[in-house]
């Protein structure tokens, strides 16, 4: 799957009749590039939530696809339910996952709408971050009324629909379209069986807060008497009082950082109804909702928390507050729990956390920080948690990928009398061999550092070497792909005049994407040469021969990838091209074999320094 990844989940009006679920799916299915994750029906509710991802464009396809099918075979005057709901297809967000952002989802529920609106001639209202006006960010004020009340909100100009007719067809209704954050499902597992002592924790964690007591509060907070606004307003962080809400609201802001108003209506309590009510605090994080309960097939008590914003509130940072909050009350975090899917970069985040607390390297391989999470985290208490499933976004290898070989296959591939894997591939590896090498010697010297100070240059070498070496691993296989490409281009029909000129011009751009992924294996292996020259200088004296093999290593990448460019450059009619494509080549090759020789020269006067303190201490 390609590194630019979204994902979409469309809810459905329909729950119960799971032969029109898997019509709807089918569709789904049916687009290349788009997995399905996850059906989720619910009886109560009448509704269906469906998970795929994929590339932009086919997500964006599977979703058209999906919405008409369900606008054939649902018919919304029949339906009833237990969830809000204004369309067959009621709402479909957009969420970035991996190498695209918010604005890029937006355009995509922007692309989405105009299509389903024109089509379709469904109503299309957006929502969230790809609403029009401020007004229609929130989706529950967009569904107000619902479907019952959607031949009045239609009639209304100002509730005009962004995409699409603003009229009421009974069988359809309408959709909502959107782009929001990913939301992470995260249930923390406590050594009891008391939900009302995990509800306790999760009023303390949750933005909405909870309800200020005195009293008996320690341990268990909800002990304590509840406190009320009578005849003052209280503040809920300290002694302040007042008889006006908007020196409340001035004082919460100024002193605490945060709106009195805004709890309040976070809590469904307007202004007007704040007196008599109970004082409220703030929870620990923002874009968290939490409650207690009690999980009779786990026989334990558990925090049900959703993140909406993992950027902000990520699930590591919830669970050590957690932890602790526990911990308070003679109660123990037995681990933690994913339900669904988790970003990878989520999950790159817990792991480098927890290794910063150790006082370990974050320069090492993604799959070892993953591994770290999952064990910090507890992610195996109750259930298994096997990544590849778990894991949204988690780079993974085609089975046929070059990289997937062993040592001894891909030598063999590569002597092979096929045309690829060639030069090409072997300089992405030689590249990336290069850049593991500084890594490595990055944190060997990292993990002798006095303090942590000491250890953050090197830890930042080894950060980059290992982003280097992730993209040079993947470049072994693009520049095999790209050869091929340009093969496919080569083999096109030439019988006729066009097809003539349409072959010349698929050859002539497989020749550039050939020129460049070489290219660009070139610069990425200048980089690694950079990195290991850096750690020859600064790191352990008794690894230096393995930053000097690594330079040298790098080098190799970029003589490689320069060869492969100008080899290519013969057939390409481009001529300010080729000139340019020299001209950066020569630059690399000069620039590089300039760092290389004062690298090795630095590599050999350190080796000496270690013979002559290894004579001294011999006499």
């Amino acid at each position: 799957m390609s590194n630019k990844i979204v994902e979409c989940v469309p809810n459905f009006s329909e729950g119960r009749d799971l032969k029109i679920i898997e019509q709807i799916t089918n569709a789904i299915k049916g687009v290349s590039d788009v997995e399905l994750k996850d059906v989720d029906p619910g009886y109560a509710t009448n509704r269906t939530v469906v998970t795929f991802v994929g590339t932009p464009d086919s997500v964006v396809e599977a979703a058209f696809r999906a919405i008409k099918k369900a606008s054939e075979i649902i018919d919304m005057s029949k339906h009833h339910g237990a969830h809000p709901r204004f369309g067959a297809t009621d709402v479909c967000p957009f969420v970035p996952v991996e190498g695209v952002t918010m604005d890029d989802c937006v355009e995509l529920a922007k692309e989405l709408g105009k299509r389903v609106g024109e089509e379709l001639q469904i109503p299309v209202y957006l929502y969230e971050y790809a609403a029009q006006t401020e007004e229609r960010r929130n989706l529950a004020v967009v569904r107000k009324g619902e479907y019952e009340g959607l031949a009045e909100k239609l009639a209304d100009p100002h509730w005009k629909p962004d995409f699409g007719p603003a009229k009421f067809d009974a069988k359809t209704g309408a959709i909502a379209i959107g782009a929001r954050e990913f939301l992470i499902a995260y249930n923390v597992t406590l050594n009891t069986d008391e939900k009302k002592y995990a509800t306790d924790i999760a009023f303390e964690l949750r933005e909405r807060g909870r309800a200020v007591r005195t009293g008996n509060i320690e341990p268990f907070y909800f002990k304590g008497k509840l406190v009320k606004h009578k005849d003052k307003y209280l503040c809920g962080e300290c002694e302040f009082s007042t008889a006006e809400l908007d020196e409340l609201e001035k004082h919460t802001k100024e002193v605490h950082g945060y709106s009195v108003l805004e709890l309040m209506r976070l809590n469904n309590i307007e202004p007007d109804e704040i007196m008599g009510k109970s004082v409220r605090k703030r929870g620990m994080f923002t874009h968290c909702k939490a409650i207690g309960w009690f999980v009779k097939e786990y026989g334990r008590a558990q925090i049900s928390i959703n993140l909406t914003n993992y950027k902000i509130t990520p699930p590591h940072l919830v669970l050590e507050a957690a932890r602790e909050l526990a911990a308070k009350r003679g109660l123990v975090v037995t681990g933690s729990e994913i339900v669904g899917l988790v970003p990878y970069q989520a999950m790159l985040m817990a792991g480098k956390y927890y290794l910063e607390k150790q006082g370990k390297s974050t320069g090492i391989p993604p799959q070892d920080i993953i591994k770290t999470a999952i064990y910090s985290m507890g992610l195996n208490d109750v259930a298994p948690f096997d990544p590849a499933e778990k894991i949204i976004g988690l780079p993974t290898l085609p089975d046929d990928a070059l990289m997937s070989l062993g040592t001894k296959e891909f030598v063999d591939e590569v002597s092979r009398s096929s045309p690829a894997p060639g030069g090409g591939s072997v300089a992405a590896l030689c590249g990336a061999i290069g850049a593991a090498l500084a890594s490595m010697v990055a944190n060997l010297t990292a993990d002798k550092a006095a303090t942590t100070k000491d250890a953050e240059p090197l830890i930042a070498i080894a950060e980059k070497a290992q982003k280097i070496k992730e993209k040079l691993s993947s470049a072994v296989d693009e520049d095999t792909q790209a050869f091929n490409d340009y093969l496919a281009a080569v083999r096109l029909p030439k019988n006729t005049a066009e097809e003539r000129s349409v072959r010349n011009e698929a050859i002539q751009i497989g020749l550039k994407n050939a020129v460049k992924i070489p290219l660009n294996t070139a610069k990425l292996s200048f980089d690694a040469l950079v990195l290991a020259s850096e750690i020859a200088q600064m790191g352990n004296k008794a690894s230096v021969s393995d930053a000097g093999v690594g330079a040298q290593t790098a080098f190799s990448g970029i003589v490689g990838g320069t060869l492969n460019v100008l080899i290519n450059l013969g057939d390409i009619t481009d001529g300010k091209f080729i000139e340019d494509m020299k001209t950066e080549c020569d630059g690399l090759l000069n620039d590089g074999r300039k760092i290389l020789d004062d690298t090795l020269d630095v590599v050999k006067k350190r080796i000496e320094e270690l013979w002559n303190k290894s004579n001294r201490k011999g006499q």
